[in-house]
């Protein structure tokens, strides 16, 4: 991350991003062979978008910095669905849901339990503002039940399906409520979202505007080809999951830990630098991007278009989001946490990723 004014742009932050344009020009669409460079390259690019994204996060300040982050990495997410259930509707039709229930499962245990489980093992205890974990916990419930639970319970339609009216309700509340967080966010109790310790907070010489330009152009064209290379290589990742039996679920799974990699890296290195703040703004927020912008999208794309939609989880996946969000309001409600906590978390993700592949 470019912290200062005088620090030098990274060579991989900019040859990640020009080499994945150079294969898009070359080999778009090509599976075989090159489904691996491809892949090598993607993943370097994604992490050079969450650089350029950091650096403009740097310029802007806290916690503005972490809603970039989570904004920049779900503009790819958003792309990579839409763009997936406009080339296969009926074979991706639970695709938005797969994927937004992988994101919350990933997040809320696996992210937060290691963020936990290594910051406690480091620090013994960690700290931070029960206020934001309440924030952030309060608005998921409501969006993960209104996306993933109520089309189950629904009378007009069939679960787990809604209606068109249905449909553009859960969206816009959706969309509404993910503002009206941002606006406390970033506005009206931004103090709830900093570090209690001053300490934390330390930073560098912010970069210069001309840095913050370039790293903005750079962003740009990290986005597009993220998007465009992820989804020339999802019918070769398809048919490999087909090939070793792998459910249809396990497409969710990889493109949401794909999105999340590298805020999820970014999250573990500052609870290992005891800033968990820093961490749960990081994770918890993805969270709310995720559901919050992704849902309209999709929903608007299946409304035009008059696509299938699948949103309702299975039975075990709706027992398994009820514990995670019971577990994690008992875990972020008391402002400090320990490697238990962690360890909690842990095992609670371990047994929805092995029941994803083993059901």
């Amino acid at each position: 991350m470019a912290s200062s004014s005088h620090a030098p742009l990274p060579a991989w932050s900019w040859v990640f991003p020009l080499a994945s344009a150079g294969l898009l020009a070359a080999f778009y669409g090509a599976g075989g062979w090159m489904a691996l460079p491809m892949a090598a390259v993607l993943g370097g690019t994604v992490f050079a978008a969450v650089h350029h994204a950091e650096v403009v996060a740097a310029r802007v300040g806290e916690p503005f910095g972490t809603l970039i982050l989570a904004v920049a990495v779900t503009v790819i997410e958003v792309a990579l669905i839409v763009s997936l259930m406009i080339s296969d509707p009926q074979g991706q039709a639970a695709l938005a849901r797969d994927t937004l229930f992988a994101a919350v499962m990933i997040v809320l245990n696996l992210l937060v339990g290691l963020c936990l489980l290594l910051g406690g093992a480091r620090h013994h205890e960690q700290g931070f503002q029960a206020r934001s974990a309440s924030a952030f916990l309060s608005v998921a419930v409501v969006l993960a039940v209104l996306v993933l639970v109520l089309p189950n319970t629904t009378t007009s339609a069939n679960g787990p399906y809604l209606t068109g009216s249905q449909m553009a309700f859960v969206a816009v509340a959706a969309l509404g409520l993910y503002l009206t967080f941002v606006f406390v966010q970033t506005l009206r109790h931004r103090d709830y979202f900093l570090p209690e310790d001053d300490s934390e907070g330390a930073h560098a010489a912010p970069p210069s505007l001309r840095a913050t330009w370039i790293a903005l152009g750079l962003l740009g064209l990290s986005l597009v080809a993220v998007v465009l290379m992820a989804k020339s290589l999802t019918p070769t990742v398809t048919q490999a999951l087909g090939a070793v039996g792998a459910p249809v679920a396990a497409v969710g799974v990889i493109i949401a830990s794909l999105i999340l990699m590298p805020e999820s890296v970014a999250a573990l290195r500052a609870a290992r630098a005891n800033r968990l703040q820093t961490a749960l703004n990081l994770a918890l927020g993805s969270v709310l991007a995720c559901i919050g912008l992704t849902v309209p999208c999709v929903v608007a794309v299946a409304l035009l278009l008059g696509q299938p939609l699948i949103l309702g989880l299975e039975p075990s996946g709706m027992v398994l989001l009820a514990a995670t969000f019971m577990v994690s309001i008992l875990t972020l409600g008391a402002g400090r946490t320990t490697v238990l906590q962690g360890a909690v978390h842990l095992t609670l993700g371990l047994a929805w990723l092995f029941l994803v592949f083993v059901p």
